[in-house]
């Protein structure tokens, strides 16, 4: 493992280039770490640092930045350190969110408030999967035709919220088709959910009539109910000079946003474990989050775990402030969805 001085070489060089976004030289690192030690012995850490892994020197600089890897070794170790020995950023940013709120008069916006939260706070993108535990009980039930193929799908709730979803069908629908599927659907969704709706038309769909088959089946289809994932401040990466030089990978990282199924798949294992869970770079899978870092956490309803929350921002990013803003809003959701 890395020796005192070239913890404190990396911290130091982690700390500079997160504040500054600039390579940093071997003058400017010495001047930062206080280090009583040659330039030689700078430069020879450095290089040390650089076989390790930890960090990489552009091409356009004879300075060097962090990878992925010495991010993730700043996180896991040198970061914990630090709080240690200076103070405890939790318990400064618990001061500082004392004043906010989640309202918990509705579950959906508890959760609405919770990714608008995150995203105001960090100016990155705040996300927030609604587990299929948190589900909404239906209320009514209704069809508008929008065109030959595209039907809205309105979903009222019994707290009030109502889900507005396109369907795509393959078959053109009357006014009266319409008609008739909604009410067949009210009659068996009042006091249910979408899961136990789904269930009932799939066990009976024998006895449907077969025209209507696809759009009851596209109504209740797990692409429109399970799990959602609400994204709150995309449009705030657009102002981090780390993601906005590379045109192609912002691309692919807003495509992922309205895909939603990978992302989702990557949220959902923080589902698997209590705190705060960090994925820098590579880490995620997702190649388009390459440049990314997610931190996330799980959320709570009367001690039971229901969902993921946390954000999306480049890798460059002040981890020791954006962890407890994570870690605190899953509090503040859960105490909310508690109530």
């Amino acid at each position: 493992m890395l020796n005192e001085r070239a913890q404190i070489l990396l911290r130091t060089l982690v700390e500079r280039y997160i504040a500054d976004g600039q390579p940093v030289g071997s003058k400017t690192l010495a001047q930062a770490a206080g280090l009583d030690v040659s330039p030689a012995t700078i430069r020879n850490v450095m290089a040390e640092l650089e076989d390790l892994g930890f960090i990489a020197s552009p091409h356009t600089s004879a300075g060097r930045i962090p990878t992925s890897r010495g991010y993730r070794f700043f996180v896991d170790s040198l970061m914990i350190a630090q709080q240690r020995e200076l103070f405890d950023p939790a318990r400064v940013m618990a001061a500082q969110m004392s004043s906010a709120s989640i309202p918990s008069d509705s579950p959906q916006r508890s959760i609405a408030a919770a990714s608008q939260l995150l995203s105001q706070l960090t100016h990155f993108a705040g996300v927030v999967v609604m587990g299929k535990r948190q589900e909404a009980v239906l209320q009514h039930v209704e069809f508008l035709r929008l065109s030959d193929n595209r039907i809205l799908l309105i979903l009222v709730t019994n707290d009030g919220d109502v889900q507005n979803r396109i369907l795509h069908t393959q078959t053109v629908y009357s006014a009266a088709q319409l008609i008739e599927a909604a009410n067949f659907l009210n009659q068996h969704c009042a006091g249910h959910t979408l899961s136990h709706l789904r269930a009932f038309v799939e066990a009976d769909v024998f006895a449907l009539k077969g025209e209507m088959v696809a759009l009851l089946n596209a109504a209740v289809s797990p692409a429109t109910g399970g799990e959602h994932l609400l994204i709150s401040g995309e449009r705030n990466l657009l102002d981090s000079d780390d993601l906005a030089a590379n045109v192609q990978r912002l691309r692919q990282l807003f495509d992922l946003f309205d895909r939603k199924t990978a992302l989702l798949q990557l949220l959902e294992l923080g589902n698997q474990a209590e705190g705060v869970q960090i994925f820098i770079g590579g880490e995620s899978g997702l190649a388009p989050l390459d440049d990314c870092s997610v931190i996330a956490a799980p959320y709570h309803a009367n001690g039971e775990i229901v969902g993921t929350l946390g954000v999306i921002g480049p890798s460059r990013m002040a981890y020791e402030r954006v962890i407890p803003i994570v870690n605190i809003t899953a509090k503040l959701l859960s105490s909310a969805l508690s109530q």
